[in-house]
């Protein structure tokens, strides 16, 4: 016996056909197992329950570096990286992470390789192979690793707030790890991190502290036989669970006011209280009540007196960092600059809204409200990818008892007024932590967090100067929500006659186009609906597209405290600009989705500028042109690639250039002429039938076109906007090299873009089989062998049907041109590897790429974004994976190889190459000299990008206007 089968009812959702079975291994390992015959992809996740909190003393970052360490090789696949090469060439994907208090690994693959995936998997916890090369090198990954975070602010922030913790709790550690933790420190005091890292393997990975879930195709019967042939060798020490008793804060980490200086420009105001684990009550939901109505965004909440002050732009609340013995409850506040200047006010109106709550007790009307829109999303919740439910699982199994694996805390369902109000008075003044960010405090801070070198002032701030601080606070009129109308009461699935497996063109108009879908699959009561607005003038100019961005957002601050409980309800609505208008999508329950669409378009219609929240909107937009400069040089590379690419993208610099003579008697002359032409494109999907499909876009059409006074007019056949895209010359690389915006960034990055083809299914196929068998050997070679950075992906690359591929590298260990350089001359290995690939290696890969196109859509959601990017696009191929599986089956060995030398080989006649060179500030100064040494003659700088952008011819457009003309 070597399974122990453990009859426990586990809750699922009513409309899960899937099979579950709860087993523990005679080592102890505990397993769920999840029968699916429906699936595509197979998965699997171990949760470690040993994390960072477990680090040794004096080697910070040893549990995350040993998760790097694991994916390696081992005693059984001594081949380096051979197990992340097997699960890439058979459609799948793994990672791994580290917590406080668990390490998570996962991966998935394909459905019939998910066998021999399985046992390279449970290698892993078995007999993992750590070799003194493979340590040193990956000592400079985890580096690179935290290189990454050190200007990013999410980061900064967290390791603050952990900083100002007990210096003898766990808590306090720096996670992350270095090079300095791992490598420098350790060799002064004399020790061996290799041996510590195996001692810590052996002592701390043992079977009864982990929990394994596996998402087969299989039944449960063969399933639990191959989990028992693969994890059985685990070893159990019997180790303890480790227990981290007492509180991270002590009395003087309370009652802080921490004034810290982030790197991006704006403010934010975070409350931090020490409670009670709400997990110890996690059926009474206490965490969740408090963070419901403290988050809440209704008339009468925190969040709407906030805004409509004009102090706020964004708040969230909720219990993180939670263990069994600890946990927070916060509060985070977007400010404005006025809101900035208010934060006593703020401070106070957050305890007046508290104190509110503690008032009116813990009400059973809210908490069933609150309850029962928890049930209708569990039992009606989408369809996940089995990697991301695995995950879920396997974390759940550490805390939960196994019924309660599937749900967690997502479902409250017992009602103690007692439990809620002693949470209540958990977030007292007396027990707060305040952290007030803003790059104001620049020179007004005298302390520095050791690690990311945060610069922060600290003071106390007693409960008596935070209640002076209410009894003069504005009298704003705080109260409960009302009761919630957008509680979908109608789940019923609607019968429609004709089943369509495709979208449909169902009605057009020379005002729009509406393409429908009915669910053909997933049988929930949901739908899907995107309105397009082409509209000539939103992307004819900079300002016009600025002008585009803050009308759309000025739409959702106004329909924010009327939709927001659409939103809590399971309801999610959008208005984006695009680059040729702006779009409009829903989808959620389809019960009272008509209610919010026909609000949210006659706000569309009625649109009115009001002067104080353009002035907020305006205020939040410079903040985030300005922080552009702040993004990762990856994140700079691909927006300068884009730049060069796009036909009609504007520059940052640009547009922010016209952002301050941007006022609001300008939007209000430029939404009549924005909305006076536009063609909509609609898709509608889900539990609607055709004939409200057509009603929708009849009475969307209605309200723009056909009143006696209409909004818009049709758009004449010139006016129908494409998308255009660059044509690269053949036989030439061009480099367009730039000074990273950050001058405090170190990291340089790359991107190396090869274009290939407009959107053919051939072409497509050999281009991404050539991806996906490059993919990890370009991983392996780029930055496991040479470490070039951490960052460092190898993809596929899509622009409005011009494909081609890009390796994007970040590092701070090179310079640009190198790691160019370096990218080639992986090309140049990866030829003899391509050329001399076994046979059935090349079937292998193909039958990957093949199963991976006939992997199911999941959910509604993610078969809607399909359809509409093909809409989108204007290529309508909604059969593309089906045409592409046949030009796959129809692929030789010779072609993709006679492909590779056409495109992408180094030197090949054919090859159209462009390299965006990024320099931080650790490379800068070699930015002038190698600009100087581009003397190839297929080598060719791009000076100018838009002096380039006009001097190139273009692809043709897919998107001809709504009669579909092929430009």
């Amino acid at each position: 016996m070597v399974a122990n089968s453990m009859e426990v009812e586990i809750l699922k959702p009513r409309n899960d056909k899937r099979e579950y079975r709860r087993l523990v291994l005679d080592n102890s390992l505990q397993v769920l197992i999840i029968s699916d015959p429906e699936t595509d992809k197979c998965a699997a996740s171990m949760n470690v329950g040993i994390g960072s909190f477990s680090d040794p003393e004096g080697l910070d970052g040893l549990a995350h570096f040993l998760e790097h360490m694991l994916f390696y090789s081992s005693e059984k696949y001594p081949l380096e990286d051979s197990y992340s090469k097997y699960i890439t060439e058979h459609g799948g994907s793994t990672n791994a992470f580290t917590s406080s208090e668990n390490t998570n690994y996962y991966f998935d693959v394909n459905a019939d390789s998910f066998e021999e995936a399985l046992d390279r998997f449970a290698q892993f916890f078995i007999k993992p192979l750590m070799s003194a090369d493979a340590t040193t090198r990956e000592i400079k990954a985890v580096d690179s690793e935290n290189q990454k975070n050190l200007l990013l602010d999410g980061w900064r922030m967290f390791q603050l707030q952990k900083h100002l913790c007990a210096p003898d709790h766990p808590y306090h550690k720096f996670s992350t790890g270095n090079w300095d933790t791992l490598e420098v420190q350790p060799k002064a005091r004399g020790v061996d991190t290799r041996n510590e890292l195996l001692k810590f393997y052996d002592e701390k990975y043992s079977a009864n502290l982990m929990h394994l879930v596996i998402y087969g195709k299989d039944s449960l019967d063969k399933s639990q036989s191959l989990l028992v042939s693969k994890f059985r060798e685990i070893r159990n020490t019997n180790s303890k669970r480790p227990c981290f008793t007492g509180h991270p804060c002590s009395s003087e980490h309370l009652q802080i006011l921490v004034k810290t200086v982030p790197i991006k420009q704006g403010h934010k105001l975070k409350f931090t209280w020490p409670v009670t684990p709400g997990i110890l009550h996690y059926r009474e939901g206490p965490s969740r009540y408090l963070g419901h109505l403290i988050g809440h965004e209704a008339e009468g909440s925190l969040f709407y007196v906030l805004k409509k002050l004009g102090w706020a732009t964004g708040l969230s609340a909720g219990e993180s960092d939670w263990s069994s013995e600890f946990s927070f409850f916060r509060v985070g506040i977007d400010l404005t600059d006025a809101g900035h200047e208010h934060v006593e006010d703020i401070v106070a109106l957050l305890f007046k809204y508290v104190k509110l709550l503690q008032e009116s007790g813990a009400c059973k009307w809210i908490f069933d409200e609150l309850a029962a829109v928890s049930e209708t999303g569990f039992h009606y919740q989408d369809k996940n990818r089995p990697i991301d439910y695995v995950v879920t699982v396997s974390s759940n199994m550490q805390w939960y008892p196994p019924q309660d694996w599937l749900v967690g805390s997502s479902l409250p369902s017992k009602f103690s007024p007692e439990i809620i109000e002693s949470a209540l008075q958990e977030l007292t003044p007396a027990n707060v932590r305040i952290f007030w960010e803003s790059t104001k405090f620049e020179g007004h801070t005298s302390l520095k967090e050791p690690w990311y070198g945060t610069a922060y002032s600290l003071e106390k701030i007693s409960e008596p100067i935070i209640q002076k601080w209410m009894e003069r606070a504005p009298d704003e009129p705080l109260h409960l929500p009302a009761p919630n109308m957008f509680i979908a009461t109608d789940l019923s699935l609607k019968t429609v006659s004709e089943k369509r497996n495709l979208p449909v063109l169902l009605r057009k108009s020379q005002h729009s186009r509406l393409w429908y879908k009915p669910d053909t699959t997933f049988s929930v009561p949901k739908a899907y609906v995107t309105i397009e607005f082409s509209c000539p003038l939103c992307g004819s100019s900079p300002e016009s597209q600025v002008l585009t961005d803050i009308f759309t957002r000025l739409l959702m601050d106004y329909l924010n405290d009327y939709a927001y409980n659409a939103q809590v309800a399971g309801l999610y609505y959008g208005i984006y600009s695009t680059d040729i208008g702006f779009q409009v999508t829903l989808v959620g329950y389809n019960d009272k989705l008509r209610i919010l669409l026909e609000t949210v378009i006659n706000k569309i219609a009625n649109f009115e500028v009001r002067p104080d929240r353009f002035s907020v909107i305006k205020e939040l937009v410079t903040k985030e042109y300005q922080n552009f400069k702040f993004q990762q040089p990856y994140q700079q590379a691909m927006y300068h690639c884009s730049l060069i690419l796009q036909k009609q993208a504007w520059s940052w610099t640009d547009e922010l250039d016209v952002v301050p003579h941007l006022d609001a008697d300008i939007l209000v002359r430029f939404y009549p002429l924005m909305i006076s032409r536009a063609f909509l494109e609609c898709y509608i999907a889900g539990n609607m039938e055709p004939n409200e499909a057509e009603s929708i876009m009849q009475y969307v059409e209605n309200i723009f076109f056909e009143v006696p006074e209409p909004k818009s007019k049709a758009l004449f056949p010139s006016q129908h906007l494409t998308n255009r895209i660059v044509k690269l010359e053949r036989g030439i690389n061009y480099v367009y090299p730039a000074e990273g915006l950050n001058p405090s960034d170190e990291n340089s990055s790359i991107i190396h873009y090869i274009q290939v083809h407009q959107d053919d299914f051939v072409l497509n196929v050999k281009l991404q089989l050539f991806a996906l068998i490059a993919k990890q050997p370009a991983f392996h070679q780029l930055r496991s062998v040479e470490q070039l950075g951490y960052i460092t992906v190898l993809m596929h690359r899509d622009d409005f049907g011009v494909r081609g591929v890009q390796f994007i590298i970040q590092s701070t260990a090179k310079g640009p041109r190198h790691i160019d350089g370096r990218v080639e001359a992986f090309l140049k290995m990866f030829e003899s590897k391509l050329y001399e690939m076994p046979a059935e290696e090349f079937k292998s890969n193909v039958n990957g790429l093949i199963d991976m196109k006939l992997e199911k859509h999941k959910n509604l959601r993610e078969e809607s974004r399909f359809y509409w990017h093909e809409i989108a696009h204007g290529t309508l191929k909604f059969d593309r994976r089906e045409c592409e599986i046949a030009a796959l089956k129809q692929l030789t060995q010779k072609e993709l190889v006679d492909f590779f030398d056409e495109h992408i080989k180094v030197g090949a006649s054919r090859k159209k190459a462009l390299s965006v060179w990024v320099y931080g500030s650790s490379h800068s100064s070699k930015m002038e000299v190698d600009k100087s040494e581009i003397t190839n003659e297929n080598v060719v700088q791009i000076e100018d990008v838009f002096t380039f952008r006009r001097s190139r011819p273009l692809y043709g457009s897919f998107k001809g206007g709504f009669r579909q003309m092929k430009l």
